[in-house]
């Protein structure tokens, strides 16, 4: 009995493993990023290879039930007892809610967004400094030239600006949320040297 449950949890965490794989290796494909995301590769090659050893495990077991005298088969029948067969099924439990959690985060699993590649956040760090750092860069000199409303003009243009990336960056689902701050925003103000 024990070798039964085992071959089917490893059987589940194979299917899985391999499911995985191609969640990961499919939309990186298409998106040309196989070699330039080797985070990505590396993923879906620790989940392939995970894979291959559950599926090994339940092949071997299950082998001597179709009358291939596997040595190893009946070796691992023997071998496996209730510990090894409980984080079988652990396991087993565990790729199954990660394909139930895809439904729920399944904007965060298209393409290859699950890997960002640094191309895409050195994008997003040019388009904040365009965007906000140069808008308030404007704001202090027109501030400096004594021109307040074109200060508050860029001012609003920046907070603008720096609210629609963020957006971007979390997404829509995101709205409902109610996001706090660890700390409240302050603004550092300059004491001025005292003389001696």
């Amino acid at each position: 009995m024990v070798w039964q449950v085992s071959a089917a949890a490893n059987a589940v965490i194979a299917v899985a493993y391999f499911l995985i794989t191609l969640a990961i290796v499919v939309p990186l494909a298409r998106s040309n990023q196989l070699r330039s995301n080797p985070l990505g590769a590396a993923t879906a090659a620790i989940f392939f290879t995970c894979a291959v050893h559950h599926g090994s495990h339940a092949v071997h077991m299950v082998l001597p039930s179709f009358g291939v005298e596997d040595a190893r088969g009946l070796a691992f029948r023997q071998a496996w007892d209730w510990p090894l067969a409980t984080w079988d099924v652990i396991g087993a439990v565990v790729a199954a809610y990660y394909w139930s959690l895809r439904r729920n985060y399944s904007s965060l699993m298209q393409g290859a967004k699950l890997f960002d590649d640094l191309r895409q956040r050195e994008q997003q760090a040019l388009e904040l400094n365009d965007s906000v750092l140069q808008g308030l860069v404007v704001a202090k000199m027109a501030l400096d030239l004594d021109q307040p409303d074109r200060a508050e003009a860029a001012l609003s243009t920046a907070i603008d600006s720096a609210s629609r990336i963020i957006t971007d960056l979390l997404g829509s689902e995101h709205h409902s949320m109610k996001l706090l701050r660890s700390a409240p925003a302050g603004v550092r103000t300059e004491q001025p040297e005292e003389e001696p």
